[in-house]
């Protein structure tokens, strides 16, 4: 699975109508509303938009018969293997009617424009976890886990005897990494393992 690296744009015209498609990155559902929210524009006749979240989605119509507009949105999107996406399609009607075909066509084929030419970058599944180090391995372990690629420090926090380390962990790396951890501390810290 793939996700946008940034905010993307495609317009064409159809038939006098202009179609705008802008799609991101989103992060989670609330994410997704907000997205929805900052790139409609009020003074078009039509915002309509669809996401995808894992297993989750939604689509809109907006005033479009119905399944016309976000369900081909929403297509386009999984035509593109991506996920954490969300895309907005916005119409000005411009006198010509398109008929639900039609349609399909101009909403689906705006959102699939704007998501091919969009960069991408592999999602990496990964998993929060904490461990605790003691001073004198700290320095490096933090150089090991700096080294993996996709792992992220995400907070570091001193205690009397060390520090607190809290992860994001690529689920595929998660056993060679806690195993270098229990090497190089000759078992003194420990990373938890995905349930």
């Amino acid at each position: 699975m793939f996700t946008l690296t940034r905010t993307e744009n495609f317009e064409q015209d159809i038939r006098k109508s202009r179609f705008l498609a802008i799609a991101g990155p989103v992060a989670d559902e609330d994410a997704a509303k907000r997205f929805i929210a900052q790139h409609s524009n009020p003074a078009a006749n039509h915002n309509c938009w669809a996401w995808k979240i894992g297993q989750n989605y939604r689509f809109n119509d907006d005033g479009e018969p119905s399944g016309t507009a976000g369900k081909p949105i929403l297509q386009a999107i999984d035509g593109h293997a991506l996920d954490h996406v969300a895309v907005v399609v916005t119409r000005w009607f411009g006198g010509i009617l398109l008929g639900s075909g039609g349609l399909m066509r101009a909403y689906g084929g705006t959102a699939a424009s704007c998501l091919k030419s969009a960069e991408k970058t592999a999602i990496i599944p990964a998993y929060q976890a904490r461990m605790s180090c003691v001073f004198s391995d700290l320095a490096l372990v933090k150089a090991r886990l700096l080294s993996i690629d996709h792992l992220v420090i995400e907070s570091e926090t001193f205690t009397d005897s060390g520090a607190d380390l809290k992860l994001s962990v690529p689920v595929s790396e998660a056993e060679r990494i806690a195993q270098t951890i229990q090497d190089v501390t000759s078992g003194r810290a420990n990373l938890p393992l995905p349930e």
